[in-house]
């Protein structure tokens, strides 16, 4: 059956060529024309042979779409604006602080070192002493101490903060512990740099001034260089150069360790070369690679690999070791300098206190020397003041500095703006400390008082003796640190070029966890993770392009293990590639809705063809590219038909989205399109229409018959999981590792039938599951669309739950719902045990129809997160989805809504200790924050009603009881309607319960404003009140792209006691209740049971009229119901009176009517026994039918009994008694459905055996219907009952408690208080009799209702506004991320033309691909000015539009039909597109397009010449072969190869036989890629191929002949 194709509605010569096309044509990449090249601005609809449209004269006016923008759509042109200057400010606010943290915190730390130098003199400041005398300053050894701890500090607060990262991930998530050899190497390692610093810091840095100092950190990179150098491989381009430069960079880095101790020949200088290697062993790490040449490298590299997942345990124990390494080293350093090691602990309170500076006057004779001893009688001494508060504040600076620096840095790796942000200030952090030291030296050896008003006088950095710039300029180590910077910025190179995806982890941005303070520049530079990781090549994209189609994966297979080594891995790249399956669900959704849908999967579409095509055609590679591709799963997508009640047909709906499929394309395109008809396949479960975009993606529709496959949406979910991860991925005939690299790149893009959103929308969650592959799922921000009140609602709602409640849970947990309206899930993440499986668990039980029926995506979220996966939330994706406008149905939503809810969370908390141990994300605090919503929920209701008591004894000023009873009277009577009484009833005391409140919410903010007015602004009331109202404001302006969102505020104020009171006890009540609730229409009904319905309401109404008095005395008179009376009168019409009633007698007519319709009763029965006599059907000319038994039903064999049937039974459909015999069916062969005209005359196809198979097997074991099993219903309905009283009587008890325990605790506030320290009223009173004043205070007191309130809610906004800044920070980051800045990278005039064009690749191919303007489409509202209506060319216009005209199909078609036109000449071609505002579309761009077309096209020649020469194994015969249709196969007319030649030019050697195939003016007025056009005879033309003869005879290799068989029996397959 697979091989077979049928189209049984297609007349004599139409369309019988569509099929195979596509297919060939997509794994045709030697072809640069499109095979989908049919118009589908096109009429085809009307079964005219005609391609070229023609317009009639008078018929011209045109009626083209008008492009609405809402939604997704709305003009963002301000918001983009506005986050490209927000990026503008980025880039320069983080330079900005990048630079200056580094200066400062570098600057600080030469500071901190400066004052450390033992017996450290300098010149003092004579402006308060004497200013014709000479001071020198000698520091105390309590000075000396205090800096000596400033550097301890700063060293070990990075580290601590590694200690409490590390500490948090180990015990928050999990940890593996390495090696022992691998820690002890490690550990090695780490104590040598500790070593190294403590060594820099106490004795290298305080023997040399500050310029040498900040010179000699240029000078750290020895071990990474030389791990560089060893890492190199033979697969790198340039390697002997690249080993050239690390050889000289390695030397220039030597030579910085030795230049001074071979200069200055003293002794202490030798430790730099030792301190300065062993801290370089701190960045070992980034520097080795797994692939070098030489074993012991590539040992390293293997403890990197093990680092990986070792590295936070390892450091929970060397942070902690290396801070008392350094500070074991610092006590030796102070011992081995003849100082007392005790003096550090004995000397920190004086060194942090008040002590005394003593400043030494020189005599005049010195001229100003500074001597060596200080300690000769002669000089004179001053003590002064220790500001000893410096210390404190440069230590602060240093610490905040670096901080700053490290944060902002990583910012800027986040957002992609590395290179100007990060590597640019990075690397001027030495060049610009030296700067400010060689002036700030300078200025303070001439002038000692410069800095008196700013540092201490006698506190500075160590200068150089006798110093002037000019020295510094001739000496040599200027000219040796300018060789040790260019040596760091090689070794440290990589931070220039940085491949991280946006919005990286810190593990991927970062060896280490956390910075080295003291070193912060090249902590940053060395620590920078080196990205090696390999992008997607252009030629991945061809094996792509094979996959695509109805066997999708099915060509994975060619390509095996065979490109790959024995025992590796054989994951290919494009296993790699991005696989995006759009899966909506549909049920009942209206026309607007669909369009909305529709529109937003045809600009999916039109992106994901140009991503394709700029890879393929200018050879660009795109981060973001990804294949996609849509399926729909419409539940009950069948009814019975019109003609008779055995068939079915399409729904209304379904028929209306075919209908709509056009207007959406037309919209999206802003020209008139017709798509190609869908291709029908008849299936297993129902039914499949299969369109093509015009970006050639597949948008697949399944069509469930309920009769056939269960219904319902989370059924539909389990289809496509199955379908999709289970027969499409896992069937596949390919290693378990690409399964595996596959199943983990390819999501399932869940959808709403009505959802509305743009593909940067998708792209953003993209982003999120590429960041994290512990993501299961990620979810984007939903916004309601729609009108009325019960929207402006929602609008408030949607943005607190999101901008509060889902951020708050992304950032210290875990989302605990991604909506099912659009949603990102990972495939690999859904087939993980117990998830997929427990998806299709049948709910057997009451409460799984809760849980697992009426808020499956919830549920689906539960499974994921009892696995171990992340769920996340991202602000920036937005979707706009239709929402419930109507009360009624917005409260059946909800009444779904909330018992699921309450379902999923108290099954996540009842499993909260396995939860917490698998999942690294949800922590007990996490579980504890969900139960304090949970109970928030729970005891909502009572909350609600104790603030209504409360607010009615502010607001109307009655006493506690009578609010009370005023309160409860209302909610106990709504509690016993909806025990009572029907759904409708309920719903509508509920909306006027809700109206009244609304009212009285009113009341009561006015008496809250005047409460307030009179306690003062500090009473609780006004603080709570101003948080909550302070902290909506302020997250509205952190979204002001949702600020309008807050003035639906009030609403949402008044709708409290109706949302959070009267819907929870509307849910609750009816829990038991499991229907959907939304959506809900009336299914259309057989002829039987219509007639049954009558039939039991005439017996019903005979029933009723029997029960009444005297009915014996009518004896059964005027059966037909109707009555007449004896005496009789009416007044106007308006009423009727009837006394002493009887039967009206029935007329002649009724009579005979009656008489009739026995008779056919009685030929039916004869009929049906005639046919169970005869069963062959000999008298079938006689009676002109036979019954046919359709091959789904259960029953098979025909009767064995004559046995008369009902008359219920025997009522035939109005077919069975026409004169035709009905047609046999077969659902899987020919279904009546294919054949409805409304589905379009599309090609029939079907399936293949192996996924019919799979389909049946699925629904066998998950997906067969339910039968209605009567006794089952009432088993579930009662233990539903239960469940709900239950669950009522806890919900009842836990709120009444409440209620009592608060309210009794009210009623005593007396007794029972808090003083309220703020808003105190002082009150003072004069008593003239006595004199007196008597002043008393009167406090605000918190009455326990406000300390419920204020302790509980507002612990509650305190933490979601605390997490929504915190995700409003990753969000801005996210949104920047993905913001392109041209000026603020490169201009586009300094970019090479290349670059200009890799840059904007997908924006160019968008222009050249746009259908409109193609086949001469022109701007209504062209021309511009004051005038320019006048000036429209109306006219020129409609004459040009009359003229016939190619039209163009496909994107990709108009793609190729503008690129291969781009010329840079402008006089030959003066068509060239201009392709965007934005892009200057020079000589030298359209130059570099056109050098880009002519390389592809010399490709695509020379693919094409080696597969029809010497490559190729087919010879070429002639033959009609038949496509799988038993029809014609498409014939390509003047087909152009990707070689930009036809395969007419190839073959048509000397005016051959092609040019009787393809005729001689090439075929440009008849379009086949449509249609083929034969002629009465049958004559067609095709290739086939076959193997070629080894030893072929010259006539025989190429032939061209006429079929004349009429088609012949040739297939074209290979």
């Amino acid at each position: 059956m697979s091989a077979m194709r049928h189209r049984p509605m297609a007349p004599p010569g139409q369309g019988a060529g569509t099929g195979a096309a596509g297919e060939h044509g997509d794994s045709d990449d030697n072809n640069f024309t499109d095979d989908e090249s049919s118009p589908l601005t096109h009429d085809i609809y009307g079964g005219s042979q005609r391609t070229i449209q023609e317009t009639k004269g008078w018929d011209v006016f045109r009626d083209p779409p008008i492009k609405i923008e809402t939604g997704s759509t709305a003009n963002q042109e301000c918001l983009e604006l506005t986050v490209k200057i927000l990026k503008i400010f980025a880039y320069v606010i983080t330079f900005i602080i990048v630079l200056t943290g580094g200066v400062i915190a570098k600057g600080t730390m030469l500071f901190m070192t400066s004052q450390v130098r033992k017996d450290k003199k300098m010149e003092y400041c004579n402006k308060d002493l004497g200013r014709d005398k000479s001071f020198v300053v000698r520091l105390p050894e309590e000075e000396r101490v205090a800096w000596i701890w400033a550097l301890l500090i700063a060293y070990a607060l990075p580290e601590i903060g590694a200690l409490i990262r590390s500490v948090r991930i180990c015990f928050f998530k999990t940890f593996k512990v390495p090696k022992t050899g691998h820690f002890l190497f490690v550990w090695l390692m780490e104590s040598l740099s500790a070593v190294g610093m403590a060594l820099l810091m106490f004795v290298v840095l305080p023997q040399i001034d500050a310029i040498q100092g900040a010179m000699l950190t240029n000078c750290l990179c020895v071990v990474p260089g030389i791990f560089g150098l060893l890492s190199r491989t033979s697969k790198e381009g340039k390697r002997f150069v690249k080993v050239i430069i690390d050889l000289a960079a390695v030397t220039a880095q030597v030579t910085g360790l030795v230049i001074w101790p071979l200069l200055e020949n003293r002794r202490e200088l030798w430790v730099i070369p030792v301190a300065c290697v062993m801290i370089s062993c701190g960045w070992w790490e980034n520097y080795v690679s797994p692939q070098s040449p030489l074993g012991l490298v590539r040992a390293l590299g293997r403890i990197k690999e093990d680092m990986k997942y070792t590295r936070y345990f390892c450091h929970i124990f060397l942070s902690i070791w290396k801070i008392l390494l350094f500070f074991t080293v610092t006590l030796c350093i102070y011992w081995a300098e003849g100082e007392e090691p005790g003096n550090l602990f004995a000397m920190y309170g004086d060194a942090f206190g008040p002590h005394k500076i003593i400043v030494y006057e020189l005599p005049a004779g010195l001229g100003g020397v500074l001597p060596d001893t200080l300690e000769s009688a002669n000089i004179d001494t001053v003590d002064v003041d220790a500001a000893y508060n410096t210390v404190v504040y440069v230590l602060l600076l240093q610490i905040f500095g670096a901080y700053l620096c490290y944060i902002f840095g990583k910012f800027a790796c986040k957002i992609l703006i590395q290179g100007f942000s990060y590597a640019f200030p990075v690397s001027l952090t030495v060049p610009l400390s030296v700067t400010f030291l060689i002036a700030a030296c300078g200025i303070r050896i001439d002038d000692p008082c410069f800095f008196h008003d700013t540092i201490p006088d006698y506190l500075f950095f160590t200068s150089p003796s006798n110093f002037r710039f000019n020295n510094f300029v001739t000496e040599q180590m200027a000219w040796a640190w300018i060789l040790w910077l260019l040596s760091q910025t090689w070794i440290a190179l990589h931070i220039w070029t940085p491949k991280c995806e946006r919005l990286a982890t810190t593990e991927k941005l970062f060896v280490q966890p956390m910075y080295s303070s003291l070193l912060i520049d090249q902590s940053m530079a060395l620590n920078r993770r080196r990205d090696d990781q390999a992008d997607v090549k252009t030629e991945d994209l061809s094996e792509i392009e094979k996959e695509k189609g109805d066997e999708y994966y099915e060509t994975i297979s060619v390509h095996t293990d065979r490109s790959s080594a024995p025992n590796k891995p054989s994951i290919k790249s494009s296993d790699n590639i991005t696989r995006i399956y759009s899966c909506a669900t549909m049920w009942h959704e209206t026309k607007d809705e669909m369009i909305e849908f529709l529109k937003s999967i045809m600009r999916m579409d039109e992106d994901q063809c140009a991503r394709r095509v700029a890879q393929k055609y200018l050879r660009v590679l795109d981060p973001d590219y990804y294949e996609f591709e849509t399926h729909i799963f419409f539940d009950d997508a069948f009814e019975i038909s019109d003609h008779s009640d055995d068939d079915i047909q399409c729904n209304r709906f379904v028929k209306l989205l075919i209908a709509t499929m056009d207007e959406a394309a037309s919209e999206i395109h802003q020209t008139t399109i017709r798509l190609r008809p869908p291709k029908k396949y008849p299936t297993p479960y129902g039914g499949r229409l299969v369109w093509t975009l015009p970006g050639k993606t597949k948008f697949i529709t399944h069509l469930k018959d309920k009769d056939r496959i269960r219904h319902r949406k989370r059924w539909s979910q389990v289809m496509y999981m199955y379908y999709l991860l289970g027969h499409r991925l896992m069937e596949l005939p390919i290693s378990v590792d690409r399964k595996d690299a596959i199943a983990e790149n390819t999501y399932l893009l869940t959808l709403d039938g009505d959802i509305d959103f743009k593909p940067n929308a998708v792209t953003l969650l993209v982003d999120l599951m590429k960041k994290n592959k512990n993501l299961g799922a990620a979810c984007g921000r939903i916004h309601p669309v729609g009108s009325g009140p019960m929207v402006w609602y929602q609008l408030f709602e949607y943005a607190i739950g999101h901008w509060l409640q889902k951020a708050t849970e992304h950032m210290i947990g875990c989302v605990l719902c991604s909506p099912g309206c659009f949603s990102l899930f990972r495939g690999k993440a859904l087939m993980d045990d117990n998830v997929m499986k427990k998806y299709t668990t049948r709910s057997d039980e009451a409460r799984h129809y809760v849980q697992y029926d009426q808020g499956e995506d919830r549920w689906l979220c539960t499974l994921l997160l009892q696995r171990g996966y992340r769920v996340e939330y991202s602000a920036a994706s937005d979707a706009y989805t239709h929402c419930p406008e109507g009360f009624n149905e917005f409260y059946n939503q909800r009444r779904r809504w909330v018992p699921s809810t309450i379902a999923n969370i108290m099954d996540l908390l009842a499993d909260a200790k396995r939860t917490i141990k698998i999942n690294d994300n949800i922590s007990l605090l996490y579980i504890f924050y969900q139960m304090m919503l949970m109970g928030g929920t729970i005891l909502g209701p009572g909350t609600i009603f104790l603030m209504l008591v409360g607010a009615f004894v502010a607001a109307f000023r009655i006493d506690n009881w009578t609010s009370f009873h005023y309160n409860i009277v209302p909610i106990l009577a709504f509690m016993v309607i909806c025990f009572t009484c029907k759904s409708n009833i309920q719903l509508f005391v509920a909306q006027v319960l809700s109206t009244a409140y609304a009212l009285i919410m009113m009341a009561v903010i006015v008496g809250t404003a005047l409460q307030l007015g009179e306690d003062g602004i500090g009473s609780p009331s006004a603080i709570f009140l101003i948080s909550m109202v302070g902290s909506f404001f302020i997250a509205a302006c952190l979204h002001p792209q949702e600020f309008w969102c807050i003035t639906c505020g009030l609403i949402y104020l008044l709708s409290i006691p109706s949302m959070y009171l009267l819907l929870i006890l509307y849910s609750i009540i009816n829990l038991n209740v499991v229907s959907w609730g939304t959506r809900e229409v009336v299914a259309k009904k057989t002829k039987k049971e219509l007639e049954a319905e009558k039939k039991a309401a005439e017996e019903a109404k005979k029933r009723v009229k029997q029960k009444s008095m005297l009915s014996f005395l009518q004896s059964g008179i005027g059966d037909n119901g109707d009555e007449e009376g004896s005496v009789e009168f009416s007044l106007a019409g308006l009423f009727r009176c009837i006394f002493c009633t009887h039967g009206k007698t029935s007329d002649e007519k009724q009579q005979l009517t009656s008489i009739a319709e026995s008779l056919d009763t009685i030929k039916n029965r004869m009929d049906t026994i005639e046919s169970a006599v005869d069963p062959h059907g000999h008298h079938a000319s006689r009676h002109g039918r036979r019954r046919t038994t359709s091959s789904g039903s259960k029953d098979h064999h025909l009767l064995t009994s004559v046995a008369e049937k009902s008359g219920d039974e025997s009522d035939e459909s109005d077919s069975d008694t026409s004169a035709e015999p009905k047609q046999e069916r077969d659902f899987l062969t020919n279904p009546y459905w294919i054949e409805d005209p409304d589905v379009r005359k599309g090609e029939v196809d079907f399936l293949s055996s192996t996924e019919i198979q799979f389909w049946k097997d699925l629904i066998d074991q998950y997906l067969y219907p339910i039968d209605n099993d009567p006794v089952e219903q009432a088993r579930i309905a009662s233990d539903l009952i239960e469940l709900r009283n239950k669950s009522v009587f806890a919900f009842f008890m836990a709120n009444a408690l409440f209620v009592l325990i608060v309210f009794l605790l009210q009623l005593n506030k007396d007794k029972l208080h808090i003083i309220w320290p703020l808003g105190v009223k002082t009150n003072i009173t004069y008593i003239e009799e006595t004199s007196e004043v008597h002043i008393s205070k009167e406090y605000l007191q918190l009455e326990p209702i406000g300390l419920v309130f204020v302790f509980f809610f507002a612990l509650i906004l305190i933490i979601q506004f605390t997490a929504m800044l915190f995700h409003r920070f990753g969000t801005i980051s996210h949104i920047l991320a993905s913001t392109e800045l041209n000026f603020c990278k490169k201009k586009s005039e300094d970019l090479t033309q290349d670059q200009l064009i890799d840059k904007h690749a997908v924006e160019i191919v968008k222009n050249l691909q746009r259908l409109q303007g193609i086949d001469g489409d022109y701007d209504n509202d062209s021309g511009s000015g004051p005038d320019r209506i006048a000036r429209r060319k109306t006219i020129q216009n409609l004459e040009k539009a009359r003229q016939p005209r190619r039209q163009i199909g496909t994107l990709d078609v108009a793609f190729k039909k503008r690129f291969l036109k781009l010329t840079a000449d402008a006089e030959n071609n003066p068509a060239t597109p201009i392709l965007t505002r934005r892009l200057t579309m020079r000589a030298e761009t359209i130059r570099a397009l056109e050098v880009r077309k002519n390389s592809v096209m010399a490709e695509r020649r020379k693919s094409a010449m080696q597969t029809l020469g010497a490559k190729n194994e087919y010879g070429i015969t002639t033959g009609a072969p038949t496509n799988n249709n038993g029809a014609l196969p498409n014939q390509r007319s003047a087909r152009v190869s990707n070689a930009g030649i036809s395969i007419k030019d190839v073959f048509n050697v000397n005016g051959g036989a092609a040019e009787q195939i393809y005729g001689s003016n090439g075929g440009g007025t008849i379009n086949q890629g449509y249609e083929h056009v034969i002629d009465e005879d049958g004559d067609g033309n095709s290739l086939r191929l076959t193997t070629r003869n080894p030893h072929p005879h010259p006539h025989h290799q190429v032939s061209w002949s006429q079929n004349t068989n009429g088609g012949g029996n040739g297939t074209g397959r290979l």
